[in-house]
């Protein structure tokens, strides 16, 4: 069942993915990859956020927290279109380019995930009950 779960919260992280890309593609034409970085920053941003707020305030279920952290962030996100932009903007020898893209990514996903786990403690920090469960 676990497979399940992962292969169906994948297949819409996929589509999720696809569908963000090609709408900042439509708006920007550079050199940068900004559409990958997107993704890249924001599936930070929500895997850090979710995985706070179901740990600590809702207690979402180990197969959902699986299905959304592993399938729908693993599919949506993705380091290894990061890896080959970086490469083949390095062979067509724009190294700064590369650089720069580099260094945001890296930093800026840690960057956006600890935003998103900081957003998500302020959802944490009531003591009401939510769906029922008792919050710490």
């Amino acid at each position: 069942m676990d497979y399940l779960a992962v292969g169906l919260a994948g297949f819409l992280g996929a589509v999720a993915r696809v569908l963000v890309a090609k709408y900042i593609r439509l708006g920007y034409s550079g050199d940068f990859p900004v559409n990958t970085l997107t993704v890249n920053l924001t599936g930070s941003f929500f895997l850090c956020f979710f995985m706070l707020i179901a740990l600590k305030r809702l207690r979402i279920s180990p197969r959902l927290r699986l299905a959304v952290g592993t399938g729908f962030c693993g599919a949506y996100t993705t380091f290894s279109t990061f890896s080959l932009e970086s490469i083949n903007l390095l062979r067509e020898g724009r190294v700064f380019i590369a650089f720069t893209y580099i260094v945001i990514t890296a930093f800026g996903c840690v960057v956006f995930g600890l935003l998103g786990a900081s957003i998500g403690r302020l959802f944490t920090r009531h003591e009401k009950r939510v769906e029922g469960i008792q919050s710490e």
